[in-house]
């Protein structure tokens, strides 16, 4: 692939700093930025690849931000953390091997039973309520198929743990949104490895977008302990509605 030009870093680090301020809230920035790298030229497995990188630097500023507003204890995670890891790893695997049509026409439904489940339940997530499951079984659960979808494929990601968190673990929305991101930062992490290992990831647009990533996580991580739920919640429909339509454009109408 040809050299990026100034003007094209710059749209990038802007790009970067866009997605990280949504997707410390709601998810979903890897339906901005996945794009932004696929129209810099990059082909689709280094594309794949770069956005790992440069969403490290978003989800682990947003733990960094909640952890230290005392929304989330990283040891109390710590569980999670490695049923994630272990699914991503098998779901980058796997995706640098076969390609991801049926994950891409079946995550829009589930996406929308999310979106119509959280709609029809105005108090949901609003403060804390009772746990569905326990949460060795929830983690060992979600952090496997989670995980393994966040290596495989990606989009949406944050909305299931998300949503998981609240209907599952009765979580409230800010809290499940801090422990989103830590969950977020393992799988992230997790498949840069393995694309670095398949030596799918180019370096400097990756680091530029970071840089931006950073910058909207923390921006939108500091919004998320002003305003609440209520917020959290408004603006988790919005992402996952704007994921719905992104998702199902792609998959049906190009």
């Amino acid at each position: 692939m040809e050299p990026l030009g100034l003007p094209t870093y710059g749209i990038l680090g802007l790009v970067g700093f866009a997605a990280g301020f949504v997707d410390s809230i709601a998810g979903g920035g890897g339906l901005i930025t996945i794009p932004a790298l696929l129209s810099a030229g990059l082909p689709p497995h280094l594309a794949l690849g770069t956005n790992k990188l440069q969403s490290s630097f978003g989800s682990l500023t947003a733990t960094l931000t909640y952890r230290r507003h005392g929304l989330v204890r990283v040891r109390q995670t710590l569980l999670g953390v490695l049923f994630t890891a272990i699914g991503a790893a098998a779901g980058t695997l796997t995706i640098q091997r076969i390609p991801p049509t049926f994950l891409r026409q079946a995550i829009p439904i589930l996406l929308v039973a999310i979106f119509v489940y959280t709609l029809l339940s105005p108090r949901l997530g609003e403060r804390h309520g009772p746990a569905r499951l326990s949460s060795p079984i929830f983690h060992l659960i979600c952090g496997l198929s989670i995980g393994f979808y966040d290596g495989f494929f990606g989009p949406g990601t944050g909305s299931f743990w998300a949503i998981g968190y609240v209907a599952l673990l009765g979580f409230e929305f800010t809290r499940a949104t801090a422990w989103t991101k830590v969950m977020n930062f393992t799988s992230n992490f997790t498949a840069l490895v393995f694309f670095a290992l398949g030596r799918n990831v180019i370096l400097l647009p990756g680091l530029v977008m970071g840089a931006g990533q950073a910058l909207g996580a923390v921006a939108g991580s500091r919004m998320v302990v002003r305003r609440g739920a209520k917020f959290v919640r408004a603006f988790f429909l919005i992402a996952v509605a704007a994921t719905i339509l992104r998702l199902i454009y792609q998959t049906y109408f190009r």
